[in-house]
């Protein structure tokens, strides 16, 4: 600087030392005026430096700058309404998100998305990327929430195929994308953008990916920033990089003071967890087989419908939760402590996401309904098709049955109790013994005692055979814990095999047991041979009518014995009594008689034996009950053995034996397609079975010889009128005397036959004939009580 400018400085320098206050701000330079502003610039005219530091307390009320607001609020801003005073970008996007919230038609936002989407074609499995976003955002977490353990332990058990050549080859062609969308949230949320135009820019960036694309994808930037912010908060204490990052988001101030924030952190991640729930449940839809389901099924349809708004409302969520992190790193605790409609605002955002939760779940269940359906029908006719083919063993045949999901050990060994494999039963004879979860104790303790005989008996072919017990249990109905202690209580009794669990069941075979093998819910016993074909549908009948003695139980040896069989006491009795065989040995005259009607008994058992004693005759008389009606069957028994009436059985098993072993008699010979005109031995079964449905009865033998087959209301006046055909015995013989009257008198009173099938026998003939004029019996559908409170829980 020369001699004369410097003159010059000096000359003004002292020019402006001389002047008034009120001449420095008239006369203030520009640079004078931002670092040496005088109180009424301040006020007047501030710059915006100023503004922001060195705001005066008129400023802080009058301009105030957004972080000046959340962070240096005046008194007279916690006291004005702070809708009215702040501006900063979360408070912007609560504004906008509750105009969106609060509109009742949402046809103009779907417009504007579906404008947006133009999918070009190509495909990709989105489970993978979602495994991996699942797992950030739920180790990303501040406080522990129960519902994450079950997610999490999904993500573990789940297939892993995060670190698979195609899923990290993917990510390669997806890195640029996510990474877009992550600067667009980060940008927009820190700048307080429009929500819904945030989201639309977003569904615009998204335009050719499919809608489960767009929603994996746009989770997947947000988890970036948001797992990062994470991240640095665990690790922020033992990595030093870590913490001079959280330092300057301010992490360690945020977690100093996590208790008063709590509340947004819950609404954060209660917000987070709807977002993925929805996610995953959209997921879902987009992996339904086309196979069994196509978009014209109404619950589909009607899901395919709303997944688009559920995918916006999603993706403007990832905003809102983009927005609470970024204020609270760069406005600090403070202000999200001060704050009052956050947590309410994304609590309404994880309602309205629930509410369409709630509707696509319903959706997706009738869909997976629709779906098993389908897969029921095609495992059904599968079934159908296998028991139609011929097969080198039975390994196909039970698989299909009993373990159709290769479950390794789905069997229980009676014996040794033990799980064990399948194959145990290769190439065996196999009766399947299908029941309810409940079998009566009278008929699974004949069974068993049958099923031990078997298998005393050597080398035999009898014992070559299995029984498995198959549970068929009603889906519909909640399996509960007493029910498994009764079902495993019951196993634990039975000497065969038995199913593992009933849950191994599957529906498509309860419906062929059903509707093939006709099954309710009584019994049966079917019988596979070796190669797994069907020989009987139901040997139960034979196995009581002969045991053992009818293997293999096919119906070709049904057939056989039946040829043996004759109309005698041995085909009552077998198996039941070997006193009353003895008697027979022994030619005596043995009459069986039944009902419940005490003052017939005491006027049939004593007549008969004055007959008996005037014919000379050696009489044995033997009480053997009612089918049904077990309360009074006892009291009768009671009254007979005090009186001394007659012989008759104590155990009442028994009774239930012979009336079981009498109508499967019935059974077997209608299942062979016999009928009573042609087979009489059918027609006398039919005729005893009928006539304890309407009274009292009696059959006469002479030692093994059947000769009379009455009704109550015939058999006892045949014995009262004995003097009426007492003549005829020294001539025709004492049966045949008595068969002649009781025929006399039958002719002119005939009970009406009446039978009945319980709803839950199996298959129920189209029509029967009588067995005492052979016409087509009338149908009924009758409804009975024998107000007998222990026959449910004896006999059924």
């Amino acid at each position: 600087m020369n001699t004369t400018e410097k003159a010059m400085a000096e000359q003004l320098a002292s020019k402006l030392s001389n002047l008034t206050p009120t001449q420095q701000v008239i006369n203030q330079t520009p640079t004078q005026q931002v670092y040496n502003p005088t109180p009424t610039q301040q006020v007047y005219n501030p710059t915006p430096t100023q503004q922001v530091y060195n705001p005066t307390p008129t400023q802080q009320v009058i301009y105030p700058t957004p972080i000046q607001q959340a962070i240096n609020q005046t008194p007279m801003q916690q006291v004005l309404k702070p809708e009215l005073l702040t501006n900063n970008p979360l408070h912007q996007l609560i504004r906008r998100d509750r105009g969106m919230m609060t509109m009742s038609d949402d046809n103009m936002m779907v417009k504007q998305i579906h404008a947006t989407h133009a999918p070009d074609g190509r495909e990709f499995d989105v489970r993978p990327l979602f495994q991996l976003v699942e797992d950030i955002l739920n180790r990303a977490t501040l406080v522990a929430d129960p519902s994450i353990s079950a997610v999490q332990g999904r993500i573990e058990a789940s297939e892993d195929r995060t670190h698979q050549g195609s899923f990290i080859s993917l990510l390669e062609s997806l890195s640029f994308t996510i990474d877009r969308i992550s600067c667009e949230i980060a940008s927009k949320s820190f700048g307080g953008g429009d929500a819904h135009a945030t989201t639309l820019s977003i569904f615009n960036q998204l335009s050719t990916y499919s809608w489960d694309a767009k929603l994996v994808l746009t989770l997947a930037a947000f988890a970036v920033n948001y797992g990062e912010f994470w991240l640095l908060a665990q690790i922020y204490s033992s990595n030093q990089l870590a913490k001079s990052m959280a330092i300057l988001k301010q992490l360690p101030l945020i977690l100093e003071h996590s208790g008063p924030l709590k509340p947004r952190f819950d609404a954060l991640n209660n917000l987070i967890k709807a977002m993925m729930d929805v996610s995953w449940c959209i997921i879902q839809f987009k992996q339904l087989p086309l196979k069994y389901i196509s978009q014209d099924v109404p619950a589909l349809a009607t899901a395919m419908t709303h997944i688009p708004t559920a995918v916006y409302w999603t993706i403007r969520s990832v905003v809102a939760c983009a927005t609470q992190i970024t204020t609270l790193t760069s406005m600090g605790h403070e202000y999200w402590i001060s704050a009052t409609n956050e947590a309410w605002e994304l609590s309404t955002l994880a309602h309205k996401i629930n509410s369409i939760l709630d509707l696509l779940k319903k959706q997706l269940d009738l869909c997976y309904q629709y779906i098993d359906e389908k897969l029921d029908a095609e495992t059904f006719q599968k079934l159908q098709n296998l028991f139609q083919s011929v097969h080198i063993d039975n390994m196909m045949i039970l698989r299909a049955l009993i373990c159709p999901k290769d479950d390794v050990l789905p069997l229980l060994e009676g014996s040794t109790k033990r799980r064990v494999n399948i194959d145990v039963l290769r190439r065996k004879n196999v009766l399947l013994l299908i029941s309810g979860p409940s079998i009566p104790h009278d008929e699974l303790s004949v069974l068993e005692q049958i099923y031990n005989e078997s298998r005393v008996s050597g080398n035999r072919m009898e014992n070559q055979y299995e029984i498995v017990w198959i549970p068929v249990v009603d889906r519909s109905v909640v399996w509960t814990n007493e029910m498994q202690d009764r079902f495993e209580t019951l196993q634990a009794t039975m000497p065969w095999y038995s199913v593992y669990t009933p849950k191994l069941i599957q529906r498509p075979v309860i419906r062929f047991i059903k509707e093939v093998w006709h099954f309710r819910n009584k019994p049966i016993l079917v019988v596979l041979d070796p190669q797994g074909k069907v020989v009987s549908p139901n040997a139960i009948h034979m196995m009581w009518i002969w045991g053992s003695t009818a293997f293999p139980f096919t119906s070709l040896r049904e057939e056989a014995l039946w040829r043996e069989q004759t109309w005698r006491l041995e085909l009552l009795i077998d198996g039941i009594d070997p006193t009353i065989l003895n008697w027979a040995k022994e030619g005596k005259f043995i009459y069986l008689y039944g009902g419940t009607d005490i003052e017939w008994i005491r006027k049939f058992t004593t007549t008969a034996k004055t007959v008996a004693s005037a014919a000379r005759i050696p009489l044995e008389l033997v009480y053997v009950g009612k089918s049904n009606k077990r309360e009074q069957v006892r009291k009768c028994t009671t009254a007979i053995i005090v009186e001394k009436l007659s012989y008759c059985w104590q155990d009442l098993a028994m009774v239930w034996f012979f009336w079981t072993r009498l109508e499967s008699m019935m059974f077997s010979k209608i299942q062979l397609g016999m009928t009573v005109d042609v087979d009489p031995m059918l027609r006398e079964i039919k005729k005893l079975i009928s006539y304890d449905k309407e009274g009292g009865w009696a059959v006469l033998s002479k030692g093994s010889l059947v000769f009379l087959n009455g009704h109550s209301s015939t058999v006892l006046p045949t014995f009262i009128q004995y003097n009426s055909w007492k003549d005829d015995v020294p001539p025709k013989g004492f049966e045949i005397a008595c068969v002649d009257y009781h025929n006399k008198l039958r002719s002119d009173s005939q009970p009406c036959s009446r039978f009945e099938f319980p709803s839950d026998f199996g298959k129920i003939p189209d029509n029967i004939k009588c067995p005492e004029c052979l016409r087509i019996m009338e149908k009924y559908i009758t409804f009975g009580c024998c107000h007998d409170e222990n026959a449910f829980n004896a006999l059924y």
